[in-house]
This record gives C-alpha cells, sequence and structure tokens, in this order.
C-alpha cells in the first residue's frame, strides 16, 4: 500500500459499512481520496450512510454496481469477513488492484509500535489480558482490532511512547502485505474457517502473515506445543519469545514443573496429588524469574494457563517489569462471552461461552470445568461432522441440548457418545426464543450443584449476527429461570 496521502485525490473503495469500514472511509476521505463505500446491505440498513454522505463520501447501498471497481481505483478496502469470491472483490484482482483490509491501513498509520496477537481460539482473552498487564506496568496502550474497536480509529489516537494491542483474525491478515507488528504472537492453530479460506493451507497461511514482516529488533512469541505454530514462528526473523505447557524451555515462558504431555499422568501410571507450579520467564542467560503461581491465576484451565503465558511474553517485550505481572494475573476475570460465569439458580451454575465458534474452543472450555456439565452446542454448519467432541461428550457431560443448523450432527455426537440425557430444539421464527427453550431444557435436566454451559462449537450466523448477541440472550434467558 502507498502512503495514505499518495491517494490524494484517487479512487479509493471501500467495500462493506461496519465499524471497520466507516473508519476507513472517513480515514481515506480526510487524506483527500475520492472514496465511494459500499455494502450490500439495502439503505434503511446501513444508518452510516447519511453520516458519510454529510461528510462528502460517495455511498452505494443494495447490490454493488458492476462499475464500482473500475481500472483507475487506485485501492480497495474490504470488510474482512466479505469473502474474495464477491464480484467487486474478483473485478478487482482482474484488474490488478490493490486490496487490503484496515489492518494494513492502520500498520501504516499507527505512530506506536504495534502488537499483533491471533489464533484459532483465545485471541479475545490474550489481547485483553495484554492490555491489562501492560497498563498495570504502567505502559500506555490501547486494545483495538477485532476485539470491537476499529484499529484505524486507535492508531490515530495512540501516541508514539504507548502500544498498539491487537486482535487480528485470519480474515483481517490475509488482506495485508506490509503489515509490520513489533511483537507478533500466534496462539494456536485448529481447523475452523474453512468455509472462508477454501482450505487448511490458506486459513494457515494467512495466520503466518503476521510474522512475514519481522525484524530482528521485533519479537516472535509462539505457542512452541503446537507444531505448525512453532515452525512458523522458529522460521521467522523476529527474536523467539516461545511459550509451552509442557516443555521446559530455556528461552520464553514455560510451566515449573512442567504439565505431563497429553495422555499421560504425573508418574505416567498414576495420578498423585497436583504439584505446585509456576509461570516462569527465562532468557537463555540462565536468569530465571517467577511470574505467578498456575493455582492462583484469576482464570481456570490449561489454556487459560498457554493465554496467560502468551500475554507475560508480550508485555517482557514491550518492557514491562516482572514484578507488576502477578497482581493482575491473579485478579483477570476474563472476558465477557468467554467462559463467563452468569450466576447461579436453583443451584445450578450457568455459563456464557458463546464466542467458543469451533469444536476446539468448546472443547477446552467444557475442560475447564468440573462435572455434572449440561452442555447447549449447535449452530452455523460450516460442514464438519464434531466426531472430535465425541471422546469428550462421552466423558464430561451429564447432557446435551443441539440448536442451530448443525443441532442433528450433534445429536447423533451425543448419542454416539453414549448419552441419554439429549434434547434437540427445533427452530421457530424468533431465534431469541429458540435460544430461551434450549435454555429451559437445559435447566430440565440439571440438578442442584450441576453446570449449564452455552459453549456452541459454532459461529452464530445461521440464527444471530454475532457472538456477543447470542450470548446476551443466553445470559437473559437463565436470568428469567
Amino acid at each position: 500500500m502507498m502512503p495514505l496521502m499518495d491517494y490524494r485525490g484517487r479512487k479509493v473503495v471501500v467495500l462493506g459499512l461496519a465499524r471497520s469500514g466507516v473508519a476507513a472511509a472517513k480515514l481515506f476521505h480526510r487524506a483527500g481520496g475520492v472514496v465511494t463505500a459500499s455494502d450490500r446491505k439495502e439503505r434503511e440498513a446501513c444508518p452510516e450512510a447519511s453520516e458519510l454522505e454529510v461528510l462528502g463520501i460517495s455511498v452505494v447501498c443494495g447490490p454493488h454496481p458492476d462499475d464500482l471497481v473500475t481500472a483507475d481505483t487506485a485501492l480497495l478496502v474490504k470488510n474482512p469477513g466479505i469473502p474474495y469470491t464477491a464480484a467487486p472483490i474478483v473485478r478487482a484482482m482482474e484488474l490488478g488492484v490493490e486490496i487490503v483490509t484496515e489492518v494494513e491501513v492502520a500498520g501504516q498509520l499507527s505512530p506506536a509500535p504495534i502488537v499483533g496477537i491471533t489464533g484459532s481460539n483465545g485471541k479475545t482473552t490474550t489481547t485483553t489480558m495484554t492490555g491489562e498487564l501492560l497498563s498495570a506496568a504502567g505502559l500506555v496502550s490501547i486494545v483495538a482490532g477485532n476485539i470491537g474497536r476499529p484499529l484505524v480509529d486507535a492508531a490515530q489516537e495512540i501516541g508514539p511512547n504507548g502500544w498498539l494491542v491487537a486482535e487480528l483474525s485470519s480474515f483481517q491478515l490475509k488482506g495485508t502485505t506490509d503489515f509490520h507488528p513489533r511483537i507478533a504472537c500466534l496462539l494456536n492453530l485448529a481447523e475452523t474457517h474453512l468455509d472462508y479460506h477454501g482450505s487448511m493451507e490458506d486459513y494457515v497461511a494467512s495466520k503466518a502473515k503476521l510474522f512475514a514482516n519481522l525484524t530482528e529488533r521485533d519479537t516472535a512469541v509462539y505457542n512452541a506445543d503446537d507444531p505448525v505454530v512453532a515452525r512458523i514462528g522458529e522460521a521467522s526473523a523476529g527474536r523467539k519469545s516461545p511459550f509451552s505447557l509442557v516443555q521446559r524451555l530455556t528461552v520464553g515462558v514455560s510451566v515449573e514443573p512442567p504439565y505431563p504431555a497429553a495422555g499421560r499422568t504425573e508418574t505416567g501410571d498414576s495420578v498423585l496429588e497436583e504439584p505446585e507450579r509456576w509461570i516462569v520467564a527465562r532468557d537463555g542467560s540462565g536468569k530465571e524469574t517467577r511470574i505467578v503461581r498456575v493455582d492462583r491465576l484469576g482464570l481456570p484451565g490449561r489454556h487459560n494457563c498457554a493465554n496467560a503465558m502468551a500475554a507475560i511474553a508480550i508485555s517482557l517485550a514491550a518492557g514491562a517489569r516482572p514484578e507488576a505481572l502477578k497482581e493482575p494475573l491473579e485478579t483477570f476475570r476474563g472476558v465477557e462471552h468467554r467462559l463467563e460465569y452468569v450466576g447461579t439458580f436453583r443451584d445450578v451454575r450457568y455459563y456464557n461461552d458463546s464466542k467458543a465458534t469451533n469444536p476446539t474452543a468448546t472443547i477446552m472450555s467444557v475442560s475447564s470445568l468440573p462435572s455434572p456439565l449440561i452442555l447447549i452446542a449447535g449452530g452455523l454448519d460450516r460442514g464438519s461432522d464434531y466426531r472430535e467432541l465425541v471422546p469428550l461428550f462421552r466423558e464430561r457431560l451429564k447432557g446435551v441440548v443441539a440448536l442451530g443448523e448443525t443441532r442433528e450432527k450433534i445429536r447423533k455426537v451425543a448419542e454416539e457418545a453414549g448419552l441419554t440425557n439429549v434434547a434437540v430444539v427445533e427452530p421457530v421464527e424468533d431465534a431469541a426464543e429458540t435460544l430461551k427453550r434450549a435454555v429451559f431444557e437445559a435447566a430440565a435436566m440439571a440438578e442442584p450443584g450441576d453446570i449449564v454451559l452455552l459453549s456452541p462449537a459454532c459461529a452464530s450466523w445461521d440464527m444471530f449476527p454475532s457472538y456477543e448477541v447470542r450470548g446476551s440472550i443466553f445470559k437473559q434467558s437463565a436470568h428469567t429461570l
């Protein structure tokens, strides 16, 4: 992408009028670009249109016109969720027009160094935690990106002495070329979003773009326990700062003593009392710093321990003092819709994990909570058979309530796991009512001391516009019990 001011007098097309699209349209308009913003929604569903038109920005609502992208288009800025098969994007590729997401724009715009955090699971938790750790250490930071706030807006607010902490999706990273974070973090990789990417190879390649432009002055933070992630991190030009649950690292952040590898106990033969574990940072020179005891972390579960280690590695690379990290790690209670405690009703605890939009996230969450447990699952059908959930269902669940497009697939998995408490909620016209009925079904299965968990293992778009809406309705429904 050219420097921003080079677009003065040149045609810029912004595709999608979500928050990031509106921010990008305003930015290029202020830079003197001839901006056209387009959204397939009808005019009445585009409340942002009038605001942009008052500024002098052309807005097109409804079907994209054939001449939206022309040979004189200098740049197309796309909403990350719009597929590359959309007609204006196909046309741009045919004409050789550069296609980017707002991440590329913000990367050029930000006067502050950027922390980029991505992964299949744990992005929001790690990004939020990192922001809190940096603040506790006295470092200025703004959290933005896929977490909700447009990166372009944050990039214009942050000063040169702060840190822009960005949660980044594979959709956003796919539309980058020169994006250059100072610290890049890859948490994990699991099969997801293949309906968008078309293949696991494209999905992994999009995530790996986060590391593509690192130099020896930058830092690569990566999960040493994930072989694909480790290869990406180790191949980068940045300084290496891995983290691990099961390995004793000489450089990076790890658990001491390490957790046993999957399928093994502390002795390999029998389960002994859990030892006292610490998260430890090592710099490779023999210096070792204990950061916090694992059992004192504010969030339960090994996956949250891994998220904490990533946030620690990032914070240390940004210059945080190790002793400043202990207290915020112990008091951090997570983010909304991610293993969020909703309340106890009739002696049954309810948790909202609506952000679990793939099976791996659901496995992590269920494994973090004690049994007996009733799971509400199901949502957008992306073609998976969800059979990887069978062992989890068999070993950890008391009952399952299935809903959404994948309800029959979830039911089959539950029955294969040998569960007898299985309910399928058929859809009604009001999606909120459908979810409310699922909550009532789960409540009917539950007994005092049980847990009801919404952890769908699927995206929300078959019934709801976002996982946030789905989670909010779940919480409202639980409070009516």
